[in-house]
């Protein structure tokens, strides 16, 4: 005999078809796991496009110039450093660290401390005395609202408001204590594992374990 359908009464005229078989669990599953890896997917790709977004259309870190640091520890090859400069920014602080990165060759990193950051530029005597600018004179400070958020954040070493001259330091974490203090003038683009090579040499009294220097340095194309 036909197999007897029931259906539902639900008024006088009213008559809704049985419900369809369920899925097998199997299925069941396969479609949940597969539906919540899409949303997965799809708020992940939002999020990045909002971060991407959000870096790109930012005026204050709008990177203008890249430059490089070759960095040797106790002679040996460490690698490459990329940063990238925020001209729009800081016009004055930028030009000074961008012609030094192309004219000067074989400074060290004098002062390097674990868990903080580590210290260079200084030209001279490469112990931070007599630093140098290519104004011929210590330079006000441009900006301070770029903050020390990130680890790889570059900015001015001074001795106090407005005495900026040719050194700087790279963080190793966030260093919001120094945010008004140091203007910040750049990131690093790529090269964090080196500089992580590099804070590894440091100790708490930042005396560095071996020689580390920039062996060589130059500007790229954008």
């Amino acid at each position: 005999p036909a197999p007897h359908h029931t259906t539902f009464l639900l008024g006088p005229r009213t008559l809704l078809p049985p419900p369809p078989p369920p899925f097998p669990p199997s299925l069941s599953l396969a479609l949940s796991l597969s539906l919540s890896l899409s949303l997965s997917l799809s708020l992940s790709l939002s999020l990045s496009l909002s971060l991407s977004l959000s870096l790109s259309l930012s005026p204050l870190a709008e990177i203008t110039h890249k430059v490089y640091f070759d960095i040797e520890i106790d002679g040996k090859h460490a690698g490459r450093v990329v940063m990238g400069l925020f001209g729009k920014t800081v016009p004055k602080t930028v030009e000074n660290f961008r012609a030094l990165c192309t004219e000067k060759k074989g400074s060290k990193f004098h002062r390097i401390i674990l868990s903080f950051m580590f210290q260079g530029g200084n030209f001279n005597l490469g112990d931070g005395r007599g630093e140098e600018s290519i104004y011929s004179e210590k330079f006000v400070d441009e900006n301070d609202k770029i903050k020390h958020t990130d680890p790889g954040v570059l900015s001015m070493a001074n001795a106090g408001s407005n005495t900026n001259g040719s050194e700087f330091l790279i963080t190793i974490v966030k260093t919001s204590w120094l945010d008004g203090k140091h203007g910040v003038f750049r990131k690093v683009f790529s090269g964090m594992d080196v500089v992580y090579k590099v804070e590894a040499e440091g100790i708490q009294s930042g005396s560095p374990k071996w020689k580390v220097i920039i062996a060589d340095s130059g500007e790229l194309a954008m």
